[in-house]
């Protein structure tokens, strides 16, 4: 009887044991960064395939980081700002794979890329005009940071240009800064994708010289800093 008990007593305590290791480690399953939820995984042996050329930011670091999906996707994501504060601005190339039905919609992943706790706390912004074409302006509704969100997506070859920037102290300024960055993206490599070839070459052709946040304003009333309010029906 007193061996079953010390066995009993034994048993409860190696319980006991298992669950506070489970309850410590319990943060850290039910709560995994965004990439491991959705099944991202960093590529450190990838190279970058996006640059932005022509740099006037010296005191701004960059860092790069490719991120990979077992269906196929990739993302190549580019950062700047101080070493060790939050970035300043993020610009991320997502190439689709099979797994692009199953991802949050682009203003929930742009949402908690920008630190803003919800989609429905960004309102539109506008649009800007881009070598890719016009793309959607994103704000926090609430002005609690002075960033704009970005998105542009383009069904061929199925890729997505997104990002936000916290740059400049005005909003045509900050529009300003997302159209220059967009322009000045360039392809380093296709990966044996004549499609991204097909897109990146004829929208270099089309790329404009970064200007002043003055004239980008004045240059297009329909893309310009407070996009009008149309009186009437259309």
């Amino acid at each position: 009887m007193l061996a079953r008990l010390i066995a009993y007593v034994g048993t409860l305590a190696l319980l006991a044991i298992v669950g506070v290791h489970l309850w410590d480690r319990l943060p850290d399953i039910a709560d995994p960064g965004p990439a491991a939820q959705a099944g991202w995984s960093a590529a450190s042996r990838s190279h970058p395939a996006f640059a932005i050329s022509q740099i006037d930011s010296p005191d701004k670091t960059e860092t790069y980081e490719v991120l990979r999906h077992p269906a196929g996707g990739r993302k190549d994501v580019l950062r700047w700002g101080p070493a060790g504060v939050w970035p300043l601005a993020e610009l991320e190339i997502y190439r689709f794979g099979a797994e692009m039905g199953q991802s949050d919609p682009v203003t929930a992943e742009l949402a908690a890329r920008m630190g803003v706790q919800s989609p429905s706390d960004l309102e539109a912004a506008g649009v800007i005009d881009s070598k890719f074409g016009h793309v959607t302006l994103l704000r926090p509704a609430d002005g609690a940071r002075s960033c704009l969100g970005f998105f542009r997506r383009i069904d061929e070859p199925g890729l997505q240009i997104s990002g936000w920037s916290c740059q400049s102290e005005t909003v045509p300024a900050r529009r300003a800064a997302i159209s220059c960055m967009l322009n000045r993206l360039v392809l380093l490599t296709a990966a044996n994708d004549p499609k991204l070839v097909e897109l990146f070459a004829p929208a270099e052709l089309r790329r404009s010289a970064c200007t002043s946040a003055t004239s980008a304003v004045s240059a297009d009333w329909v893309t310009a800093a407070q996009n009008p309010l149309l009186r009437g029906r259309l």
